[in-house]
């Protein structure tokens, strides 16, 4: 039995009075169930990657990056761009924090690259809403395209491209330095920073849902599948290029890339899209603005977006022969 089933029936309840054909029905029935779902799951996942985060404190991630060779620092650092949930504004003290203890400047954005593209909750709610399949390309690929960005960010030897920057500024989104604690202060870390990521992004999900609701409910699938299809060689690209100026979190973005899939989009569009809103979006050049030269940013959106617009299209010619 489906573990959301309860909330399938309460969303159904509430839309009960509405045509159950219509499109109001479906986009309204879309908006509620989907709504309560993510944000549960968002709570859930969440608490378990904050109490996870304690045991991987900036200071020891970078210590540990230093020690390793450029090529296994690369891969190693694009794993612990996974499994360590640092936040945007945390990335100016801890960028510099890599580069000043040694560790080579393709291995520090190889970090950066997998930080925000393979989130630990785009996974959980891509393996919940897609299947182990979508979920597992979606993770081999993001690690090739940081894994391979930070190569050859290192190749090109532009570190004097980085800014000086010394000022450490203050991150107003949690505590960026876990102390050691024992478990009763990790369970109440655990509480205290999903109760502030909650706060912050429910407001993306219920926009990322609500827009998802609408193209459910009210966009025809042949629109979508004539511009957006695995046929039309331009919608990568496109897609790409339209995620950029877009600012969201994952937990917002996929409910749109679900609803994008099923009106008819390819999974390798819609994909680069999520890809490029959570990689590469105009507020995080804003905070790299601060330690890096614009020349550099140029560089690093030019090669996480070819490798991005690749998988893109790796992804439509893989699932068209599945298919």
């Amino acid at each position: 039995m489906d573990i959301f089933y309860p909330i399938k029936i309460f969303a159904d309840f509430l839309t009960s009075g509405l045509d159950a054909s219509g499109r109001l029905y479906a986009a309204t029935n879309f908006f509620i169930y989907d709504s309560i779902k993510i944000l549960i799951l968002l709570a859930v996942i969440i608490f378990v990657v904050s109490f996870a985060r304690t045991y991987f404190a900036p200071e020891k991630v970078r210590n540990f990056l230093a020690k390793k060779n450029k090529y296994l620092g690369n891969i190693l650092a694009s794993l612990l761009g996974i499994i360590t949930p640092f936040c945007s504004c945390s990335a100016v003290p801890l960028f510099l924090g890599f580069v000043e203890a040694g560790v080579p400047l393709g291995a520090t954005f190889s970090f950066l690259v997998a930080s925000p593209m393979i989130n630990e909750v785009a996974l959980v709610m891509l393996l919940g809403m897609f299947g182990f399949k979508i979920a597992a390309i979606y993770v081999i690929s993001g690690l090739l395209i940081a894994v391979f960005s930070g190569i050859i960010i290192e190749k090109l030897k532009i570190n004097n491209l980085i800014n000086d920057f010394k000022k450490q500024e203050k991150c107003g989104c949690g505590k960026t330095e876990i102390k050691e604690k024992n478990f009763k202060e990790r369970i109440g870390y655990a509480n205290e920073y999903t109760v502030a990521i909650i706060k912050s992004v429910w407001i993306y999900v219920l926009i990322g849902i609500g827009i998802g609701a609408w193209i459910h409910g009210y966009v025809p699938t042949d629109f979508l599948a004539k511009y957006a299809g695995s046929d039309n060689w331009f919608a990568v690209p496109l897609a790409t290029l339209i995620g950029i100026p877009l600012y969201s979190n994952a937990a917002g973005i996929i409910p749109l890339v679900g609803a994008l899939t099923e009106k008819g989009v390819a999974m390798g569009t819609a994909l680069a899209f999520m890809m490029a809103v959570t990689a590469l979006s105009l507020p995080e050049f804003i905070i790299l603005k601060k330690i890096m030269k614009t020349k550099l940013i140029v560089i690093y959106a030019f090669i996480v977006g070819l490798g991005i617009i690749f998988t893109g299209y790796l992804f439509n010619l893989v699932f068209s022969y599945i298919a």
